[in-house]
């Protein structure tokens, strides 16, 4: 993204949307260190002029062992990683030993800025150059908002700001508009009706729900992918970090939402590599396809696996029931698995078209190797007649591990006593709702009580004509910090120009 790049040595702010793996990091990180170099002074060993915020852990440490490779050559510059997994305190210690570049996720960089008295990191980005926000999509979104406000209001207004993402939502376009100094707006694209890279292939296959698992078990040999060569992960995974020469992307289920259909994707085919990606879709997920085409622009080819896998559905059925039934646990945790899936499929972001009503549960439970259908709400009056239950007494199947093994026994021993499973606190019984119903009543009990504060926040706060003052939103404050900060830019530009005078700029601006 050599755009990206000149537009931030030239002094402009930039919000750049390029195609996952083009090259984002290094257009923010190359004019970040040539900006921080060219200061006449030299910069003191506590002295912040960059801070990069990302989402995630993963993502910061990953652009952390980028920037370590630029900074070999570069003594005078240090560089600290403020990210979860150590206290606060042992970050304002490595802070006090020095640093001039901060990358960090956005709840640690609020927790110090906040809450952190061992060292004063307000006083140390007083000369900050170059703020950037990587993946800004997600750090912009309300997941965010009110932590970047406050990050925000700690940094001095005259500074470069960036924008990188692959993706650009409502919350972005706003935050260019109202944040941004004449702002560069930089879009690279493979083509103009495509949001992947070009050299990458996507592809679809239709699987039925019993033979998916197989299915991924015969692709996956044959592409001759050795053990240590796959790699089984969340959406963690997702977003930005760079695994060098990954051939395929497989998604076992459509993602939780549209968007990180492309940053999975994105995965492979990176910095001019040649790439495939295939999502595994059930017959009643068709639909997805053309979904994906018009919400995200990108074209899915059909491949057509081969249909002579039932022996190999057999052996992979069996081979998962014996390993439940040689262990206890592995028996919890396929149970686990399946109740956890079909609540995340009854909650999906595009359940008009993944409806569960569609689901055939009992081929769903047969992939899963389930023993027998566990006992849920969203099961009631369902048609479960293409599920095979294994004769066997699920009480008999036993923990290896033995001191979990004898606390069960004497469990199973009370309840054939009491026919009660005992349980070390008292609990109500209730009546027994779906998951999709209790999570509702919980939403809009959070909304009673949120109206609530609201009207005794609003009490005695009104203005001169009477009317009550509605609150601004954490989103709104944002963009009223930053409009505050483009009036104080222009002013200034006045000041050079010598159309205003140093009194008339120093009474604006309340010095």
């Amino acid at each position: 993204m050599p755009c990206a790049t000149v537009a931030l040595r030239g002094d402009q702010d930039v919000a750049a949307e390029a195609v996952t793996g083009s090259g984002k990091t290094l257009a923010f990180l190359i004019p970040l260190l040539e900006i921080l170099q060219k200061r006449n002074e030299e910069w003191k060993t506590t002295e912040i002029g960059g801070i990069i915020i990302s989402p995630t852990r993963e993502l910061a440490t990953q652009i952390s062992e980028v920037l370590d490779k630029f900074l070999i050559d570069i003594p005078k510059l240090k560089q600290i990683l403020l990210v979860g997994g150590t206290t606060v305190k042992e970050d304002a210690i490595k802070l006090k030993k020095g640093a001039n570049i901060i990358i960090a996720t956005p709840g640690r960089l609020e927790d110090i800025f906040s809450n952190c008295k061992d060292v004063d990191l307000g006083k140390a980005v007083k000369s900050l150059e170059l703020l950037v926000l990587d993946e800004a999509d997600r750090l912009l979104d309300s997941g965010f908002s009110k932590t970047i406000n406050t990050i925000l209001s700690h940094l001095p207004r005259l500074r470069r700001t960036g924008l990188f993402s692959a993706t650009q939502t409502k919350e972005v376009q706003q935050f260019i508009r109202a944040g941004l100094r004449y702002p560069t707006i930089i879009t690279v694209t493979e083509k103009s009706s495509v949001s992947t890279p070009a050299l990458l292939n996507n592809y679809y296959a239709i699987v039925e729900p019993d033979q998916k698992f197989a299915t991924l078990v015969n692709f996956i040999k044959s592409t001759g992918t050795n053990r240590n060569g796959i790699l089984i992960c969340t959406d963690v995974m997702a977003r930005g970090i760079d695994i060098p020469e990954v051939d395929w992307v497989l998604q076992y289920d459509p993602p939780s939402s549209a968007s990180n259909f492309v940053h999975r994707c994105g995965r492979t085919a990176r910095i001019g590599h040649n790439g495939n990606a295939l999502l595994f879709l059930l017959r009643t997920e068709d639909a997805y396809i053309e979904f994906i085409k018009r919400n995200q622009k990108v074209k899915l080819d059909q491949i057509n696996f081969d249909n002579s896998i039932d022996e190999l559905v057999q052996q992979c059925l069996k081979r998962m029931r014996n390993l439940q039934l040689n262990d206890r646990l592995l028996f919890d945790k396929a149970n686990c698995a399946f109740v956890s899936y079909i609540q995340s499929y009854s909650k999906h972001e595009c359940n008009l078209i993944l409806s569960l009503k569609d689901l055939d549960l009992g081929l769903t439970a047969m992939g899963f190797g389930l023993l027998r259908m566990p006992r849920m709400p969203e099961l009631k009056n369902r048609n479960l007649s293409s599920f095979v239950e294994v004769d066997v007494d699920t009480n008999s199947i036993k923990y290896k591990n033995k001191q979990r093994e004898e606390k069960r026994l004497e469990n199973l021993d009370i309840y054939r006593k009491t026919g009660k499973w005992p349980s070390n606190v008292k609990r109500r019984m209730k009546n027994t709702v779906s998951w999709s119903e209790a999570k509702k009543k919980k939403t809009e009990k959070q909304d009673k009580r949120i109206t609530k504060k609201e009207k005794k926040s609003k009490q005695g706060k009104t203005d001169e004509s009477g009317k009550f003052k509605k609150r601004k939103t954490s989103m709104q404050e944002i963009l009223d910090e930053l409009s505050v900060y483009a009036k104080e830019n222009a002013l200034m530009k006045k000041l050079k120009k010598k159309k205003i005078s140093q009194e008339d700029f120093d009474e604006a601006v309340d010095v």
